[in-house]
């Protein structure tokens, strides 16, 4: 299993607001940095994406790929790879929401990218960094605007 990068930040929102602004994946070129398009595929009974298709261009990354998602009700988020592209090799990914009780939710992201370049572990983990706070700064603002 992969090691994965964590962090976490506190939104002024439910858990459930925050998980509708997650779980719309039309609009993450409006506010996912890089993300060019993020079609969904696959569709659950609960509505919500099983399957999404992504173009990426956050250089130095340009790929194409394909996430399954796993959804436990507003609580959590889980992905994984099923469709790889040219540079990913394999990706894990997770937002755990924990509400507060004061109105705001802390989100937890957690991140593991295996790509087909040869990187440092200390080089990939600092990438995995930058990409999950990037995320998680985009997704508050986006939730805190709404």
């Amino acid at each position: 299993m992969m090691a994965r990068t964590t962090s976490d930040i506190v939104i002024e929102a439910s858990a459930d607001e925050i998980m509708d602004v997650i779980a719309d994946f039309a609009s993450y070129p409006s506010w996912a940095t890089g993300m060019k398009t993020a079609d969904v595929v696959a569709t659950g009974d609960h509505g919500r994406a099983e399957q999404v298709h992504f173009v990426l261009d956050a250089t130095p990354i340009r790929d194409e790929y394909d996430l399954g998602y796993v959804w436990d009700g507003d609580r959590s988020v889980s992905w994984s790879l099923v469709e790889p592209g040219s540079m990913l090799k394999s990706m894990d990914g997770a937002y755990t929401l924990d509400p507060a009780g004061d109105g705001t939710t802390r989100v937890t992201y957690q991140l593991a990218v295996d790509v087909s370049i040869p990187l440092l572990g200390m080089l990939k983990r600092k990438a995995e960094k930058v990409i999950i706070d990037t995320a998680l700064k985009g997704l508050k603002k986006q939730v805190e605007a709404r």
